[in-house]
């Protein structure tokens, strides 16, 4: 019975435990993972091989023998190896090989001559090497290339990267002060990361060619304003923007305008204070933002902001980093988890010494509390930086008096002029006779601050509503993935907590379908553990995917859509566009019109028939009366060939002109099931593969899914 059996799993693609290599693992269907094995020769593998994962094994050379009669190679991993160089025409027999990772190498020189060959190559990796120059004719023949990663590495420059196809090219972490548009010839690119290279500005030009740019990071940078580049309507579309680590000085509304489409912006490390009110409404779309690493003056002018991102539904990304800075009564503490009288707004409810809200040196007026006016004094507050509402004491030459601030708007109290709301609660600043400052608070409060308050707490029912409100909600964020960002042609899958539920994951298997269109066969895709974000590229506008996740390595029934029986999916429909093209089809409809034309042909010329044997039956009988041969000889016998006509007339044109071949004519015009099988439930009508309304990718060669 077990050579029977052996004989079942052979035509599945399944690799026989003799035929895996020592140390390597083979559960997968033609694929074989060989991490961690510690050889510095590439594994024999067998023929039928389509993935083959040979990582962090040592590997130092590589040679043709390598990889003789592997010309079903689909994938191949060399990643986080020893090699130092790529020899010419090594990877030549490897012509359907798709995606190569040579990445975390100590590769210095790509050579004319490293990849030809791989007239199918989809995908190349070669971040985190030591690659220091790119011959000008390297990446020749790479027509097919649609993700290119250079980051990482020691470039000064690039060689002109002329794709056509191109979605996304990651030249971060190098050192090249320039881009233009000379330089990258990618007029469908979705995707460019430019962070840290050293730029001062941004060329117009080179933004202005890439009308397909979904996202943007200019990270980490030189750039000392935002970029005029931003103001281009090529960039209407973009959705991820980052300008994080620059040395930026204000941020205008008017650097924003076109960016309406915004989702995910990033302000980090921008030395921001704040923003004013108004300052997001020009991102009418935003679902992300990320502001960590900046000196936020957590005062009244700043309150709005963490009730905005509740109501908004704005994700703050690394809000651990997003901290107050001053007044010190809030430094260090959690800008999002602030409530709004934590600012020193005064409450509505309670009725104040009439006294304006602004900070105001108001004299002696003991007439609340007398024992919590005479605090410890307050220390001058630390500046966040040269534009906070801070001082420099040495400025104006005032020794006895503490120190003034210079963005207050108080100027008739120069001498004595407190930093605005540093006391909260409605408490009001005050200068002893030595110029320390403190606070006189209002009868509740009491505090360095006036930050503690004796107020009855708001009542019962209110918290109790927002508690059953809340709990509900915490299951729906618990999904293992899911999607985040949509656009036409992407979508971004979201790993954060499928990755943090399965830390020793060797990788992601990431299968994805098109639901909206006729071929919902399943794409695989093998995905890092190390990318919690993942984005799906290529894709068919106005269509619904299914995206699913399980980990790399883990055994699949080959039955079944992959890790769709895990239950750890998510679906997401991309947008649609204005206008579509129309190849597809003018593709589809060709056979309908070879088919129609010759039906029509047929019909005509039996119609033609019919009225010429008609036109021959009305002559005759006509001749017939004017001879009076019936009157006198009675009714004669038909003529067999009168007989004929008539049949033929009356089955063409009395009894509905070809009543048998209406169906095939209904079939030509419209692709609908035959009523028969409608009242099976459409279950035995074969739908024709490609079709008009939404084709699958994997139909359409100019767009291909993304793989890291």
């Amino acid at each position: 019975m077990l050579p029977y059996f052996l004989l079942l799993f052979l035509p599945m693609g399944l690799v026989l435990s003799s035929d895996c290599p020592v140390d390597c693992a083979c559960h997968v269907q033609d694929s074989i993972f060989c991490n961690q094995r510690r050889s510095s020769t590439v594994p024999r593998v067998p023929t039928t091989t389509q993935n083959l994962y040979i990582f962090e094994n040592g590997i130092d050379t590589l040679s043709q023998d390598d990889f003789k009669g592997l010309g079903e190679l689909e994938m191949l991993d060399l990643s986080q190896n020893e090699l130092t160089e790529i020899p010419d025409d090594v990877f030549e027999m490897l012509s359907k090989l798709k995606n190569l990772d040579l990445s975390s190498n100590q590769i210095t020189h790509i050579s004319k001559g490293s990849f030809s060959g791989l007239v199918q190559l989809e995908r190349l990796y070669l971040h985190a090497n030591r690659i220091q120059s790119i011959h000008l004719e390297a990446f020749e023949g790479l027509e097919m290339l649609l993700e290119l990663k250079l980051q990482g590495n020691q470039l000064s420059s690039l060689p002109s990267l002329h794709f056509p196809r191109l979605l996304l090219l990651d030249v971060s972490h190098n050192n090249i002060p320039t881009l233009g548009p000379s330089d990258l010839q990618t007029p469908h690119l979705e995707a460019l990361k430019i962070s840290s290279l050293g730029l001062t500005s941004v060329d117009e030009d080179l933004i202005a060619s890439l009308g397909n740019l979904h996202e943007l990071d200019i990270s980490t940078n030189q750039l000392t304003e935002v970029p005029q580049a931003l103001k281009q309507n090529s960039l209407k579309g973009l959705i991820k923007l980052s300008l994080a680590t620059n040395p930026l000085g204000e941020l205008r509304m008017d650097d924003f305008q076109k960016l309406t489409a915004l989702q995910d912006l990033d302000l980090s490390g921008l030395n921001l204070q704040g923003f004013p009110e108004s300052f997001f409404k020009t991102f009418p779309r935003l679902v992300q933002l990320t502001a960590a690493e900046n000196p936020f003056n957590c005062l009244c002018p700043l309150a709005w902001f963490p009730v905005w991102l509740r109501e908004k539904g704005v994700d703050l990304g690394r809000p651990e980093e997003t901290r107050c800075h001053f007044p010190l009564v809030n430094a260090g503490k959690k800008l999002s988890a602030l409530e709004h009288k934590d600012f020193g707004c005064p409450p509505s409810t309670t009725v104040r010494i009439g006294s304006p809200i602004g900070s105001t040196p108001v004299p002696q007026i003991p007439t609340t509390s007398p024992e919590t006016t005479h605090t410890n004094a307050i220390p001058p507050p630390y500046p966040p930086s040269e534009g906070t509402v801070s001082s420099k004491t040495d400025s104006y030459g005032l020794p006895p008096h503490p120190p003034v601030s210079p963005s207050s708007t108080s100027g008739e109290y120069e001498p004595h002029i407190c930093p605005p709301n540093i006391c909260l609660n409605g408490g009001t600043c005050n200068f002893d006779p030595l110029g320390q400052l403190s606070c006189l608070c209002p009868s509740g409060t009491f505090g360095l601050y006036c930050e503690n308050v004796d107020e009855v707490p708001e009542p019962p029912k209110s918290s109790t509503t927002e508690v059953s409100i809340v709990v509900p909600v915490v299951p729906i964020e618990l999904d293992a993935i899911s999607s985040r960002q949509v656009t036409s042609t992407s979508i971004l899958v979201d790993l954060h907590r499928f990755i943090e539920t399965r830390p020793h994951i060797r990788g992601i298997r990431l299968t994805y379908r098109n639901l909206s269109g006729p071929d919902r066969r399943p794409i695989i895709l093998s995905v890092p553990a190390s990318y919690p974000e993942y984005t799906l590229r290529g894709l068919r506008p106005n269509c619904t995917y299914s995206v699913c996740a399980s980990p790399l390595g883990e055994r699949v029934n080959s039955r079944s859509n992959s890790s769709v029986e895990t239950g750890w999916c998510t679906e997401a429909r991309t947008a649609g566009v204005p206008l579509t093209s129309l190849e597809p089809r003018v593709e589809t409809q060709s056979p309908l019109t070879y088919t129609l034309i010759p039906a029509l042909a047929a019909l005509a010329l039996v119609l033609g028939l019919a009225v010429v044997a008609g036109t021959i039956i009305c002559v005759r009988k006509k001749r017939q009366a004017k001879s009076g041969i019936e009157l006198e000889l009675g009714p004669a016998d038909s003529d067999p060939m009168e007989l004929e006509g008539i049949k033929v007339g009356l089955e063409n044109g009395g009894n509905g002109t070809l009543s048998h071949k209406q169906p095939e004519t209904d079939l030509c015009h419209t692709p609908q099931a035959p009523p028969s099988s409608l009242q099976n439930g459409a279950l035995d009508y074969e739908v024709p593969l490609m079709q008009g309304h939404c084709p699958s990718n994997n139909n359409l060669t100019s767009l291909k899914p993304s793989y890291f």
